[in-house]
């Protein structure tokens, strides 16, 4: 099983406890829920889009199972919309479901597919879902809420922060069932459009732009102020900013040692000392040196 603490990104818990700490949050998520918004929300979605199953398309739907089960997560619901526009999202609180549009089934391969899920799976792991659920319904502007008046501004725009970093511990769910590589493949469908577009971009080069935007945007008060008026209203990073930052998380010792260790643990052999699990191929434990 997989644990949220073993990829989060930094950023992502840091802007947790921002959130959690503002005056009346806790009590603006509660009366979000309290208003049914959850069920409005399953309501109109089952109305509206294929559940899809074993007996409903499942050469689709045959793509989630195997993502739950390496996370360690309960199946979610899973439906399609019709929309060209390639999109997926998870929402709910007591039934959590995802929602791909055609747009985006069209445009992905499988390994691709996987790595949108298993992003949208990351929410659900990570506990994302009931928060977004509330910036979401934040963000449509209901003062029925009653407690948006003076509050509302900075607990919509703290959301918004928080969701656009919760988005990097997810791409980094994602690279965790497939791969980096595969990542950055997905966000380049999504910035550039299809495989015969996009096959052969330098995503290295492409994730130098974030360095560059980073450069713009601290050029001065001014840019910094013009930059951040832009991201502000934004519940995902600039996609350049993801690829950059997805690549980085790929060379790090926290990645390549958790897929070490899933790999171990696919393996089902354990070092007879420390009960850990170990790879067949090593000659003695890398925990604690007994010979295997």
């Amino acid at each position: 099983m997989i644990k949220p603490a073993e990829f989060i990104h930094p950023e992502d818990a840091a802007a947790l406890r921002q959130l959690e700490s503002i005056p009346g949050f806790p009590t603006l998520a509660k009366k979000v829920l309290e208003l049914g918004v959850e069920k409005l929300m399953y309501g109109i979605n089952m109305a509206s889009t294929i559940r899809l199953s074993e007996n409903q398309l499942p050469e689709l739907y045959r793509h989630l199972p195997p993502i739950c089960e390496k996370l360690g997560i309960a199946e979610p619901e899973f439906y399609l919309e019709m929309n060209p526009m390639p999109n997926a999202y998870t929402t709910g609180d007591t039934r959590v479901f995802v929602v791909v549009t055609s747009g985006l089934v069209e445009m992905m391969n499988d390994e691709e597919l996987d790595a949108v899920l298993a992003h949208e799976c990351g929410h659900i792991l990570c506990r994302h879902v009931v928060y977004n659920m509330v910036a979401r319904t934040v963000a449509l502007g209901l003062d029925a809420l009653g407690l948006l008046g003076a509050v509302a501004k900075p607990v919509e725009y703290a959301l918004l922060y928080w969701s656009r970093k919760a988005e990097l511990s997810c791409d980094r769910c994602a690279a965790i069932v497939t791969s980096p590589e595969v990542v950055t493949r997905v966000m380049a469908r999504l910035s550039g459009g299809p495989k015969s577009i996009t096959k052969n971009i330098n995503v290295a080069q492409w994730a130098k732009q974030a360095d560059r935007y980073d450069a713009i945007k601290n050029d001065g008060l001014w840019n910094k102020a013009l930059q951040l008026s832009v991201i502000l209203g934004q519940d995902h990073p600039f996609s350049a900013v993801r690829v950059r930052e997805i690549l980085k998380w790929g060379q790090c010792p926290q990645y390549q040692n958790l897929m070490l260790n899933l790999k171990a643990q696919a393996s089902g052999k354990k070092c007879p000392k420390c009960k850990r699990a170990v790879l067949l191929n090593w000659g003695f434990c890398k925990y604690c040196g007994t010979k295997l």
